[in-house]
């Protein structure tokens, strides 16, 4: 058992317990993704088959990759019989099976948040109900906690409570909403994200000898980010493991992050009395950060009252203090970052992927991405709108929508008229009130023509049956065509690609390469399918199924490297970086303004703050600034509470005109002591933590007596490399005059600046 070499004796007491309930609290960095790995392959090696194996994982990319690890210390074949993936992809695939159980044929179509979106705001518009009260994104939030609370729409009708809710947020017909809504959805023959696990849920409830076919199947259970479950989650997992209880549940309680998804950390912390006689292991050593970031993690995270005891630890070097830095402005703040990451980009040679910007929301990106893009550094967003998100991709997954499912009704109102071909909106609501009326589907109506009853004229309804005739066309085509080939006819056949193509703007060919991608992508998948011989379905169907339980992470782009990266924390979690800046820790801003009125909430934000830390391999610098524009207005700002409760042994306080992350150690600063030489042969003296309230006491380096802000001071030359603390690192072309009239002409990203060296904050790259 090689494979078991490498583990560490917590770990292998993990892969080795393979009997009755299990709980491993995995500290951030100490290797769960190992164990969860190894485990499986223990199993399999003991005999276990692995279609007795059920593995849920974080993200499908997870599930792949940690497929091909297995697959490379078992048979790689028997390693794809694995039952791995998501919640939802695991249960859709369940429902594909044995949806019809609760009335679904087995090619329903999945929404996702857009697709669910777009039924909202027609429900509201059949209702007339005004959006600015009943808004889409808040109707849509509300709908998904409903779901993953599992409260249907008979429960909800029978609850006070729920009703009292929403008539005092001003929705008192959120009921019929949802009842619209869940109406429609069935009549399309489509589920939602949350519909995976509330019907999943209602199938094992509902048909105790279909749960039991699968308890007899899932024989062993192992569930990655347990602390992140939701109460629907949480509840299929412990009726599937009910039967022979070799369930593994891995997680963390001090990084559970997720609960405005529904998340309940009590799944967690509750395990123990769910199960008799559970053992509980811990895997405490941290293999990614230093020994500072471990114990700076440590003391936040102490803070917290609802947790399980643990003690990370690590045998990395210690590495240097956590700089927190004071700057003046949000845009200050940016500055120092992307001057900062420049500099230690030449000093140390590291590429731009190995930094992270972190933040507590979106909008906090603005003022970042304007400094990196006047330094030129290159950067992504991680989070922002995905290839399956944009408009032209949407459009044509519509049409593969309703090819392989005409009752969707979503899919068949977006492409009735696109491209263009004289179908208005006044037929198409004249075809919604007929549905309606008649309690058939739009395609059902579609099916009856030709028709009179709608008023819509002999003209109208030729195009309405040119529109069928084509979409059933490429229906029959379904079974007999693979993926790509449908595909391209599709494209192809409905003019969508001949539409894109007339468009010759820089956006209009944008758009025509992005279809062009979509249909490149369906060509590799359907070759991959191919190579998996009889396993494999390289038809729509299956691509279609596969796209739409993609997750945010799994929309990485292998091809989009050496950039910076800048996302929330929350997408940060299950990441690591060497250079992590977590920037913005203000007060009602990190922690937010929305997690004050409760302990339980706040404990959630600190738990946020904690991952932050934990990103970090071997540096992480902290940035506040004093005023920020919030809803317009500028605003002064008190540093987080955080950076109070950070155990003082393991910070520095700085500003932003100097260096992060330790590269230049030459003057310390207190928030309540001007700053002082640390290199004469005076003791340093002990950082204090900032008081509540902005400091006020606390001078620039250009006052302290340093040499920065005189650069006359510096032994400058011809093609010497400098830093502006506004305008980055420069090198200098050319220097004229004399004496305190000195002059320098230094070449800037931004162009060549000249300027009087007396006055001038520059100090040597």
């Amino acid at each position: 058992m090689k494979y078991l070499d490498g583990l560490n004796e917590p770990q292998r007491e993990a892969v080795l317990k393979t009997e009755g309930p299990l709980m491993v609290i995995a500290g951030a960095g100490s290797g769960k993704t190992r164990v969860l790995t190894y485990r499986i392959v223990h199993l399999m090696k003991k005999g276990v088959d692995p279609f007795n194996i059920l593995s849920l994982t974080f993200t499908n990319k997870a599930a792949r990759e940690m497929k091909e690890r297995i697959g490379k210390l078992v048979d790689s074949s028997e390693a794809k019989n694995l039952w791995m993936g998501t919640f939802h992809s695991i249960f859709a695939r369940i429902l594909r099976v044995e949806g019809q159980h609760l009335g679904y044929p087995s090619n329903f179509t999945i929404y996702d948040a857009d697709d669910a979106k777009r039924v909202i705001r027609s429900i509201l518009k059949e209702l007339n109900l005004d959006t600015d009260v009943y808004k889409p994104n808040q109707i849509q939030n509300r709908i998904s906690a409903f779901k993953n609370s599992l409260i249907t729409v008979k429960s909800y009708r029978s609850n006070a409570e729920l009703q009292e809710q929403d008539a005092s947020a001003r929705r008192p017909q959120m009921g019929e909403i949802y009842e619209r809504y869940v109406d429609q959805c069935f009549k399309s023959s489509a589920m939602d994200f949350d519909d995976l696990l509330l019907k999943t849920n209602e199938l094992f409830y509902r048909f105790p000898d279909v749960l039991a076919k699968y308890q007899e199947r899932f024989k062993y259970i192992l569930v990655d980010e347990y602390q992140d479950t939701n109460h629907a989650q949480y509840l299929i997992v412990k009726a599937l493991a009910s039967r022979y209880e070799n369930i593994c549940v891995v997680g963390d309680d001090a990084q559970s992050i997720y609960a405005f998804r529904g998340a309940n950390i009590q799944n967690i912390l509750n395990f123990q009395r769910d199960y008799d006689n559970p053992v509980v292991i811990k895997l405490e050593q941290n293999y990614r950060s230093t020994s500072t970031i471990v114990k700076a993690a440590n003391s936040i995270i102490a803070k917290n009252k609802d947790q399980i005891q643990k003690n990370v630890w690590t045998q990395n070097e210690v590495g240097d203090k956590i700089p927190v830095i004071k700057t003046s402005s949000e845009h200050e703040e940016a500055q120092f970052l992307a001057n900062d990451i420049l500099e230690k980009q030449l000093r140390l040679q590291a590429n731009y992927d190995s930094f992270a910007i972190l933040y507590r929301t979106n909008a906090q990106s603005r003022a970042i991405e304007d400094a990196l893009r006047r330094r030129g550094i290159p950067y992504r967003i991680w989070g922002g709108l995905s290839f399956y998100q944009r408009k032209e991709i949407k459009d044509l997954l519509a049409y593969f929508r309703l090819v392989i499912n005409l009752q969707d009704e979503d899919a068949l109102k977006r492409v009735i008229n696109y491209p263009a071909r004289g179908i208005g909106a006044t037929t198409v609501d004249r075809l919604t009130l007929a549905s309606r009326k008649n309690n058939k589907s739009i395609w059902e109506v579609l099916e009856t023509l030709p028709f009179t009853e709608t008023g819509i004229n002999a003209g109208g309804q030729r195009k309405l049956e040119d529109f069928r005739t084509k979409i059933e066309a490429f229906k029959a085509l379904l079974e007999e065509s693979d993926a790509f080939d449908l595909a391209m006819q599709i494209a192809k056949g409905t003019g969508l690609l001949k539409e894109l193509d007339k468009d010759k703007s820089p956006e209009g060919i944008s758009r025509f390469e992005n279809i062009q991608e979509l249909l490149n992508g369906i060509k590799e998948f359907t070759e991959t399918e191919n190579q998996k011989g009889e396993e494999g379905r390289p038809t729509l169907e299956a691509f279609m199924e596969d796209i739409a339980l993609i997750t945010d992470r799994d929309n990485e782009d292998p091809d989009d490297t050496n950039k910076v990266s800048l996302m929330t924390i929350h997408l940060a979690k299950g990441l690591e970086f060497p250079y992590v800046y977590l920037v913005g820790l203000e007060e009602n801003l990190f922690p937010s303004m929305m997690a004050s009125t409760s302990r339980s909430e706040l404990e959630e934000e600190r738990r946020l703050f904690y991952v932050a830390l934990t990103r970090a391999e071997k540096a992480v610098a902290i940035s506040f600034a004093t005023s920020r524009y919030r809803w317009g207005k500028l605003i002064d700002c008190e540093p987080s509470r955080f950076i109070e409760e950070l155990d003082e042994n393991f910070v520095d306080l700085k500003f932003a005109a100097g260096p992060a992350m330790g590269q230049d150690k030459e003057f310390e600063f207190s928030f309540d002591s001007k700053p002082k030489s640390s290199q004469g042969n005076q003791a340093k003296p002990k950082p204090k933590l900032p008081p509540k309230g902005a400091p006020k006491n606390l001078k620039k380096l250009s006052q302290s007596g340093s040499k920065e802000g005189n650069a006359l001071e510096l032994d400058l030359s011809t093609g010497a490399k400098v830093i502006h603390e506004r305008f980055g690192l420069g090198v200098i072309t050319q220097l004229e005059g004399e004496g305190l009239n000195q002059k320098a002409s230094i070449k800037f990203d931004i162009g060549e600046k000249k300027l009087l060296l007396r006055f001038a904050k520059l100090k040597l790259a």
